[in-house]
């Protein structure tokens, strides 16, 4: 078995991440400055330190088998409100973390990536040699730490993949998805549900899709954590592999709506609004390198389980009080 350091372990994926790490038998730090994550959102088994990913060489050694790198500012909006700090957060972060890997002897990395590197996709599904143009800060932000790593893996014998995510949605028992502010369809369709907000927008009703509404690509969050072990195992020295992380086929806002609809046994009312700029009709991944390369497929790609497993996680931190994950 193995040592890992997880940055970012304290938020929805990274938590998801340690906690299907330490069922497999590794040995895992969290390192997270809880800015938006939560300490109980750290699994039981891992060891957890409260620090900035930019201080990492202070605890990073090698004893070390790897690094899975989560932490980062992640939110559209406000990385266009304020540019400056994903800049500073995501790439210098990163870079000081790359910097005490090296000095450590570390030479494996898993990165949290994003589908928001390729902006508005010419074609569907996205594969991932198609055309990168970000069109927010966040997204240039994740792609120009891709391409710090990939001059690391050519320069210095990094063995690293990135892990480019479409839509992530679904919980692992008391670990599942919860951001502030909330931006993400699934937790906010799932808000109105529990009656925490009046109702869901629609942004469009007019898109060139069968119902006029954007069609995404989502993910269950356990099949996007069992994608990181697999990478683990995949990553070689000197190779920079990057990889999406999709179903390979797309359900519409008003699909998903319907659905909760079903699971909940609710009425989540909807408002239509206007469109959003940048959001394109159709965005759907092409996961077929990771089937390749990592040998990884996904096993939950129902629609109704991903939002039954994300409702069953919304009643139980409802219940807790919203404290965090709810055991």
């Amino acid at each position: 078995m193995s040592k890992y350091l997880v940055t970012g372990g304290a938020g929805y994926v990274g938590g998801v991440v340690t906690a299907h790490l330490l069922a497999a038998g590794h040995t895992v730090t969290v390192l997270d400055d809880l800015s938006t994550g939560f300490r109980a959102g750290v699994p039981e088994g891992a060891e957890f330190i409260e620090g900035r990913v930019q201080e990492a060489a202070r605890w990073l050694d090698s004893s070390y088998d790897g690094v899975l790198h989560f932490a980062a500012c992640s939110q559209v909006g406000e990385s266009v409100a304020d540019p400056e700090k994903y800049w500073r957060n995501n790439v210098g972060g990163s870079m000081e973390l790359l910097r005490a890997m090296r000095g450590a002897g570390v030479r494996r990395l898993v990165f949290s990536s994003t589908a928001a590197v390729y902006g508005e996709p010419e074609s569907v599904p996205v594969t991932e040699d198609a055309r990168t143009a970000p069109t927010n800060p966040y997204g240039a932000s994740k792609l120009a730490v891709d391409h710090m790593i990939g001059g690391e893996c050519a320069a210095h014998g990094l063995a690293a993949v990135s892990l480019r995510y479409f839509n992530v949605a679904g919980a692992h028992g008391g670990y599942g998805e919860r951001h502030d502010p909330e931006s993400h369809l699934i937790p906010l369709v799932l808000a109105a549900a529990l009656g925490q907000r009046e109702s869901i927008s629609v942004f469009g009703d007019d898109y060139p899709t069968p119902d006029g509404t954007c069609i995404r690509d989502y993910i269950h969050v356990d099949d996007l954590a069992e994608a990181h072990l697999r990478a683990l195992d995949a990553a070689t020295p000197g190779e920079h592999l990057i990889c999406n992380l999709g179903n390979g086929a797309g359900f519409s806002v008003r699909e998903v709506v319907e659905t909760a609809r079903k699971v909940t046994g609710r009425d989540i009312p909807e408002t239509a609004a206007p469109r959003r700029a940048g959001d394109p009709a159709v965005l759907v991944a092409s996961a077929e390198r990771a089937r390749t390369r990592l040998g990884w497929q996904p096993v939950r790609p129902d629609l109704a389980g991903i939002i039954s497993d994300a409702w069953d996680f919304a009643r139980r931190t409802a219940r807790a009080g919203g404290t965090g994950p709810a055991a």
